[in-house]
């Protein structure tokens, strides 16, 4: 416990050293000191470590929020990538950065947003919160949980771990195999539901969202989407326009700062992307277009006057209204579960780095997904290698050969589309099985 308590302390420290200098770090730490804690006489508390795992549980929030509708929600966030993009959502009374692991926080916010039942998805184990919540024998759930060998509940010096599990009053699980595990060390108060994931990309699928510019520019061609993407990701992926002038590409970097989308605009031919910030018409892109069709005098006399193009009527002329370039940045957070709509073949990425991202996203489209090689600790990843509907790559070669079978064999593309869609629809239910059990006990 002492450990517990320095490492959590030496934890804020560092991430206060890092502040300085990074932008995530400061909102981490600046989130949490400028925040002020409504009081609630009941509420219900949803907690989720960042932005995935808010979409991994927004189905049981969904449904907790019309079961429940006279009761108030709170959700937090450890990670500010959650937070500063969920936090008006309509379906929280309010939104927080969880206050750091100690046991006088712990105590001070249950007390003050008076939680009746508690759930976290997927991850984050906190020791204080889980033992005050259990010493008022307030409800505490996992879902969509998911547990591997390697982990420290399951280690010789995981004792607190493995106590930290004891006070959670059920877990609702991925697999099988994480209720083995936790058999293994004396949790049995579990059910294996599935993933509520699931749910959440079905939902978004079957009621996909418009995205203003998106059909204007794919213009009916085909459309490979790379999403999540990471640099080395983008180093094997530039090289496919070249390789396929007749499609359309979207690139979705994960990291969306200035120099990580201009780094990857240096990798790709001149003059062949456009971002969406430019998309419209009254961006960026469209008045450079605009203007390359007016003769060179009148272009001299617009920058002179300093007047918009745009605001001008387009001269006469015999030229057809230029084209968007075949490369499409996307340089905002928050659409590309709906922008897999538009696509034909998906990459996701991540898989050169920790682990890939979120490949049922793009698999509720029917979209064949390619990723990286680091995708052994995600079981839809591996189930979609077994099934042929999704495929790892390790380098260039390997990347142009599937992208190469996929775009040149109809009867191939269409049985993984038909695959990989089945698979997502038939893993649904997660919500339904966990809300069931959850009425039991409220």
């Amino acid at each position: 416990m002492f450990l517990y308590n320095i490492g959590i302390k030496l934890y804020y420290f560092a991430v206060w050293l890092v502040s300085f200098f990074n932008t995530k770090a400061g909102l981490w730490i600046n989130g949490r000191r400028q925040q002020k804690i409504a009081p609630f006489n009941s509420s219900i508390w949803f907690h989720f470590a960042s932005l995935g795992e808010f979409e991994q549980g927004r189905p049981i929030l969904e449904a907790v929020r019309q079961q429940y509708p006279g009761k108030s929600i709170v959700v937090t966030f450890f990670s500010p990538s959650g937070y500063e993009i969920r936090k008006n959502t309509p379906l929280a009374n309010a939104v927080y950065y969880l206050p750091l692991d100690t046991k006088n926080n712990a105590r001070d916010f249950i007390d003050t947003i008076k939680p009746d039942m508690v759930v976290f998805t997927k991850y984050e184990y906190w020791y204080h919160y889980f033992k005050e919540l259990n010493r008022r024998s307030i409800p505490l759930y996992i879902v969509s949980g998911i547990f591997r060998p390697g982990q420290v509940f399951f280690r010789w010096y995981g004792g607190l771990h493995r106590k930290m599990l004891s006070f959670v009053t059920h877990f609702f699980l991925q697999d099988e195999s994480s209720k083995q595990l936790l058999s293994e060390v004396g949790i049995n108060n579990v059910t294996v539901s599935g993933d509520t994931r699931f749910d959440r990309v079905w939902a978004n699928a079957q009621n996909p969202k418009e995205i203003a510019g998106v059909s204007e520019f794919k213009n009916e061609k085909k459309l490979f989407i790379a999403g999540s993407t990471w640099p080395e990701d983008e180093k094997l992926l530039t090289t496919l326009p070249a390789l396929y002038p007749d499609w359309k590409f979207i690139f979705a970097p994960h990291e969306i700062g200035e120099e990580k989308i201009n780094n990857l605009i240096g990798l790709l031919p001149p003059g062949s992307t456009v971002k969406y910030s430019q998309l419209g018409d009254n961006s960026k892109f469209k008045i450079q277009n605009r203007a390359a069709l007016l003769n060179t005098t009148e272009e001299e006399q617009l920058v002179k006057n300093s007047k918009e193009v745009s605001d001008l009527p387009l001269p006469r002329t015999s030229h057809p209204a230029p084209e968007y370039p075949p490369i499409l940045i996307i340089d905002n957070i928050g659409m590309l579960s709906s922008l897999y709509a538009y696509g034909d073949i998906a990459y996701i990425g991540g898989g050169f780095g920790v682990g890939i991202h979120n490949t049922l996203e793009a698999a509720a489209f029917g979209l064949p997904v390619i990723f990286g090689p680091n995708y052994l600790k995600f079981n839809e990843a591996r189930e979609l290698i077994a099934l042929k509907a999704g495929f790892s790559i390790s380098d260039e070669a390997q990347l142009k050969g599937i992208v190469d079978t996929l775009i040149s064999d109809e009867a191939f593309y269409s049985t993984t589309s038909k695959k990989i869609y089945n698979y997502v629809q038939e893993h649904t239910g997660a919500t339904e099985m966990i809300m069931s059990h959850i009425d039991v006990q409220m």
